[in-house]
Order: structure tokens, then C-alpha cells, then sequence
């Protein structure tokens, strides 16, 4: 297999005396390489599967690597190779330490609207505004590796001041809760390895090789994790790219590569240069581009994939016209080259330029799909029923309780509610026990305390049954015992209730089958228990959601969400200033991400790009001028064709080029 790789691609694989960085540029193979060193390091270098991680940062990524894992190495038993994401590998070292930090290993994961729920009620405010700050504030204290009383200590203004306070009062809430946040799963096993060197040398010695797959996403905590688990030995291959570092605003850090030289002093570095994936000239803009950016590391991309047509560059009246075009470009093209409709990207930098192409796409009957649009697992009616699934995996999750006790109603009023939260949090228990405290039982009415009680021990019972019965059993029961199917007949339109209920029943198969022995990497493996399937859902429901085939459908797509993708033919929109670049990018002199953001754009094409933007565009009501984006002009000017645009030289150009194009698909017509 390594005959077939490059030389800078086998010397990755075969590299391992001590720590290695491959700068893998787009479309060159990353993924390939770190697969390749999983078979190399079992095969040829003699470490056992489970003294191996590889890291990466979504589950569909973890999925791709296990699938191809498990074809490179059909017939070799894998059993204990970890491929996983940072987040369900923190999981696994909490689940399994939990107790040295105060938790039981039944924890609960709360996603941000359960926890944004949690600072609603710490600041007592509905101002979604300020909850959403707060959040996204404690969320980067996290990331940051900063606990409460560092970030008392460094707040400078008055609004950190009190956000350190909420910090605070929110983590000793969730862990009376017994819950963790999305961060918590990397800043918890930080903080236990830590304090505890026996959990630390215990997880070093059984991770003995780490593979850590984009590594210029990573955050300081995840940094963090890896020098600890990779201790002095060093001994791991992290692969990233600076060029394709666009998550700054969530908290990663590119300066983590450049952590690196500096904290492993043995670290030896190589390039990925050859790309795959795309023409010449596609690689061309990409390079011109990315060059106005300093530079970490220098390398260039090059490709042995033909020059490839021209970049085209589409200057649009109004977004109105710019999707309208969109749309007949891609029919004709598609018509004109036999291709699939998910041979095409449709990529913008905001989630809102999505509206308006959806619209002429549905007009035109072109099934497509929204990237980083609302996942299955957002779903009312499928996190009603993860409420249950969450409160039977861990009685004391709080905001599990409250949305399972009221949907469908059970007779459990908001009085009755309050009640018991005044008297939980003054004797510092959950919810669940406070109902079974003679103390609470004498404060309320008969008939509100029954309901309770019939509620909570039906819960209990669930709780007996999720460690022994089937899953879909279980399931199954639960939905009818709740009378769900009525309930959403009874709350919706008749087509709504009916699209809700499939969902549900769609999710409920799919845990099912997700509960039924399996064969994994060859091995016979045992199905999970209901209680194993919760904590698996809570994190797939905060990464990616489910793992479907892909649909015959043009993807739409924000930049962001289509880093890691390719596509034959990719349509860019909206390349304006204050769009592509980010007008508070530009404001806070942030251009260099932006760049970088128009760099994974550009290069996620293989055969053909066309980039469009429009002369005027409708803000807050009114219509304003609009400018080209800076990066426009840094593509090289031979390799690029414009329409519409007032700087085209050559108007007579332009129109020959759409008469021709015309005359193709009219001599198409004809043979047909």
C-alpha cells in the first residue's frame, strides 16, 4: 500500500521517532496518511490496537476513518482501537474517573439549550441577548482553560465581572445536577489529570500513540490534553493546516502549531504539497490568495490534474438576480455535462444567504440539502423524548425532569414545579429526590402529589429495565405508557403531527437497531443497553447527528461547515465586502481568517468555480451599494472570466462566450 503513496506521504506514515507535524494542504491526502500509520503502526511497528487514539473533531470524520480503518485492515483483529473525537474520548476518561471527580458515572450531557436554560434561571432574565453572550463568554473561559476564580481574577470590565460570577454559580448548579457541558467533556479530564498523576500515568500508558487529525482547529484545553497524554515520549502525528484555521471565533487557536516547535523541541515537520483534488488553476487562485496571509509554515499546493476551465466571477444586479443565476447556471451545466446534482456546491459565508437559493431551487424542483441547518436531534419531538431517555440514564438531571414531567401533560402544574425546585435547591438535592422527601410530600395537595409520584416511579421502573430488557422494547413501551402519538395529534395540524410522529418513529428504529448485537471491526460485539445508547445520543446530538447516505442533492453549505468536503463544480456567492470579508472582520482588522475562510471555499472545488456577488443588496430594508470583495481581485487575472462586472474590459467577450454556450446546449436539444 505504501508504493502507492507519494514520498512525503510515506515518510509521514513511517516516521516515528518522536513527535511529527504533516502540514497537509488541501486535497492531499491527510486522511489517507493518518490511516495508513494505524495499519504501519500495527503491522509493522508492533503496537497493539488499543495502545492507539486517533483524534478527530466530528463524528462524520471518525465514522469516514473507521470505515476506511476497517477496509485497509479487513481480516487483522482491531479490537480496542480508538477512533473517536475529542469530545467522546474526554467522555470515556470522565465515564471512567468519574468518581475521583464527585460525579457518578451515569452523568448527564447537557446540550446549550439545556444549559442555556440553566443561566436563564442563575440570572433570572429572558434577554436571549445577554444569555447568549454569557454563554458564549463561559464557553470560551472553558476552552481557555480558565475556572471560575481565574476568570473573577482577570475580568476588566463590569459585564466579565458578573459573567465570572454566573460562571461560578452555573458550574456548581450543574454539578448538583451530576451533569457536564459540551466543554466540559475536554476541560474535566484536563483538570483530573491534574490532580490525580495515578488517572494521568494509567491513560498515558494505555494511549501509547496519539493521531490527532486538524490540528489548527484545536482549543488551548485540547492542546492541553495532548501534551498530557503524550507526556515527555511526545509520541504522536498531529496533521493540520494553518492555510485552513477559520474557527478562531469558537475558541481555536492556529498558534498551537506554532506551540508546538517550541514545546517539543525534537518535533520534525513535513509538507503535503501534492494535491488531489482540484486543476491548476483552481490551485492557482487558492495559492495567490492565501499568499497575501503571513505565514507559519511556507508551502504551495500543485496539482497533476490538467489546467482546468476558467474561474468565473459573476457580478449579480440584487441577490434576487444573483440566485436566479445560480440555479441556471447549475441546470445548464448539469444539463451540458451529464453530471449528478451532488456533484454541486452552493457555498456562502452566513447561514441567511441560504433563504432566498433555497426558494429558486424549490422553484425549480432541484432537491437539495442545507448544511449546519437544524439537525434531526433539534427536533421538538425528539428531545422530548431524549428527556426521558436522559432522566432514566441520570435521575438528577434537572432540566431532563422538567421537560419530560410536562410533555405530554401528566397533571404536574408549574405550582407544583415551583415548589419543589424552592425545595430543592434550599436542601441542595435534584428535583427527582426532593419528590420523595417527606418534608416536600407535606407542603403540597393529594391529588399534585400523586402525580408526582406516579411520574417519578414510573421512571424508576424505566431504570430497572434500561440495564436488562431490549432497547426497542423499552422504547417502545415508554412511547405508548406516555400516549405520545395522541399527544401530537392532539397539539398539531393533522400533516404536522404525522411528520413528527415519523420522526419519532424513525428515531426510536434507529436506536433500536443501534441496541442490537453488532459486528465492529470484524468483532462480535455486544449490543447496547438502553443506558449505554443515552450517553451515545446526547453526543452525537451535540456533533453531527445521524450517519445517512448521501442524497443525489446540490449541497448548500456556509464555508465553515464545508471545510473537510469536495465537490466537482462549486458555486461561491455573496464575495462582497462586509460579507466575504465579515464587516466585523474588517472593523476589527480579523482579515486574516476571513482569507483563510475564502482559501477552504476556493479549494474545495475540483473541475470548475464560479464566484459571484452583487452590485446592490437589500440591508435592513433598504438597498445599498455593494463592492467586490478584496479577495476577487487577488486571483490571477488570466485565470479568471467575468460577467456582468463594470471592471470586464471586454463586454463583446462575455456575450460570445454565453452565444457559444448557448449553441452547445441548443445542438445538445437537437441530437436528443
Amino acid at each position: 500500500m505504501l508504493n502507492s503513496m507519494n514520498s512525503p506521504q510515506r515518510e509521514a506514515v513511517k516516521y516515528l521517532d518522536g513527535p511529527l507535524l504533516v502540514l497537509a494542504g488541501a486535497g492531499s491526502g491527510k486522511t489517507r496518511v493518518i490511516t495508513q500509520k494505524i495499519s504501519y503502526l500495527i503491522n509493522e511497528a508492533g503496537y497493539a490496537p488499543k495502545e492507539i487514539a486517533a483524534i478527530t473533531f466530528t463524528n462524520k470524520a471518525a465514522l469516514e476513518m473507521q470505515e476506511r480503518v476497517g477496509k485497509l485492515m479487513q481480516g487483522t483483529n482491531i479490537k480496542g482501537l480508538t477512533i473517536a473525537t475529542f469530545h467522546s474520548l474526554g467522555l470515556q476518561m470522565l465515564r471512567a474517573e468519574a468518581t475521583l471527580l464527585g460525579y457518578k458515572p451515569q452523568f448527564s450531557i447537557l446540550d446549550s439549550s439545556d444549559s442555556f436554560k440553566i443561566l436563564a434561571d442563575v440570572l433570572a432574565t429572558t434577554d436571549k441577548q445577554l444569555l447568549r453572550k454569557t454563554q458564549w463568554q463561559i464557553s470560551s473561559w472553558k476552552n481557555a482553560f480558565i475556572n471560575p476564580d481565574q476568570a473573577k481574577a482577570q475580568a476588566d470590565e463590569e459585564l466579565t465581572h458578573a459573567a465570572a460570577k454566573v460562571y461560578q454559580i452555573y458550574q456548581q448548579t450543574l454539578k448538583a445536577y451530576q451533569a457536564v457541558d459540551f466543554d466540559d467533556l475536554i476541560k474535566l479530564p484536563v483538570e483530573l489529570f491534574e490532580q490525580h498523576e495515578d488517572a494521568l500515568n494509567k491513560w498515558q500508558r494505555k494511549l501509547q500513540y496519539l493521531l490527532i487529525d486538524e490540528y489548527q482547529d484545536t482549543n488551548a484545553c485540547q492542546y492541553k490534553l495532548v501534551k498530557m497524554l503524550t507526556g515527555l515520549r511526545g509520541q504522536f502525528t498531529a496533521v493540520g493546516d494553518d492555510d485552513q484555521a477559520i474557527y478562531g471565533w469558537r475558541g481555536a487557536d492556529v498558534e498551537n502549531l506554532r506551540q508546538l516547535t517550541t514545546d517539543f523541541s525534537k518535533l520534525k515537520v513535513i509538507k503535503l504539497e501534492q494535491n488531489y483534488r482540484s486543476t491548476v488553476r483552481i490551485l492557482r487562485a487558492a495559492n495567490q490568495v492565501i499568499s497575501n496571509n503571513p505565514k507559519l509554515f511556507e508551502k504551495k499546493l500543485w496539482s497533476e490534474l490538467g489546467t482546468g476551465d476558467l474561474i468565473q466571477v459573476t457580478a449579480a444586479m440584487s441577490e434576487e438576480h444573483e440566485a436566479e443565476s445560480v440555479v441556471m447556471k447549475l441546470q445548464a451545466h448539469r444539463f451540458e455535462h451529464r453530471t449528478f446534482y451532488k456533484d454541486y456546491a452552493i457555498l456562502y459565508r452566513g447561514n441567511h444567504q441560504a433563504r432566498i437559493l433555497e426558494q429558486h431551487l424549490r422553484n425549480h424542483k432541484i432537491p437539495y440539502t442545507v448544511s449546519g441547518g437544524q439537525s434531526f436531534f433539534d427536533k421538538a419531538e425528539i428531545k422530548d423524548l431524549i428527556s426521558y431517555l436522559r432522566l432514566i440514564a441520570n435521575e438528577d438531571d434537572d432540566p431532563a425532569f422538567i421537560r419530560a414531567a410536562t410533555t405530554p401533560k401528566k397533571g404536574i402544574g408549574n405550582t407544583t414545579l415551583e415548589r419543589l425546585g424552592e425545595y430543592a435547591s434550599l436542601h441542595k438535592i435534584s428535583l427527582f429526590a426532593a419528590a420523595f422527601e417527606g418534608g416536600f410530600q407535606s407542603e403540597i395537595g393529594n391529588k399534585q402529589l400523586e402525580d408526582l409520584l406516579n411520574f417519578c416511579q414510573y421512571i424508576n421502573k424505566l431504570q430497572d429495565r434500561a440495564v436488562r430488557d431490549p432497547a426497542n422494547e423499552v422504547l417502545n413501551d415508554l412511547l405508548t405508557a406516555i400516549n405520545y402519538e395522541a399527544f401530537l395529534y392532539d397539539t398539531e395540524e393533522p400533516r404536522g403531527a404525522e411528520v413528527k410522529w415519523a420522526n419519532v418513529l424513525d428515531f426510536t428504529g434507529w436506536l433500536s437497531k443501534k441496541g442490537e448485537p453488532s459486528t465492529e471491526y470484524g468483532n462480535e460485539k455486544e449490543g447496547k443497553n438502553l443506558l449505554e445508547l443515552t450517553q451515545m445520543v446526547s453526543l452525537m446530538s451535540m456533533l453531527e447527528g445521524r450517519e445517512n447516505g448521501e442524497p443525489d442533492a446540490v449541497k448548500l453549505s456556509t464555508l465553515h461547515a464545508s471545510k473537510g468536503l469536495e465537490f466537482g463544480h462549486v458555486f461561491l456567492i455573496g464575495a462582497e465586502e462586509g460579507i466575504l470579508p465579515h464587516r466585523e472582520s474588517i472593523d476589527n482588522d480579523k482579515i486574516e481568517e476571513e482569507r483563510r475562510l475564502m482559501y477552504v471555499g476556493i479549494t474545495r472545488a475540483q473541475k470548475s468555480l464560479n464566484i459571484s456577488w452583487c452590485k446592490k443588496r437589500k440591508r435592513a430594508g433598504e438597498m445599498e451599494m455593494c463592492e467586490p470583495s478584496r479577495f476577487i481581485a487577488e486571483i490571477p487575472k488570466d485565470d479568471v472570466r467575468h460577467f456582468g462586472n463594470p471592471f470586464n474590459k471586454d463586454p463583446e467577450a462575455s456575450k460570445d462566450f454565453g452565444k457559444s454556450k448557448m449553441a452547445n446546449i441548443k445542438a445538445m436539444l437537437n441530437k436528443q
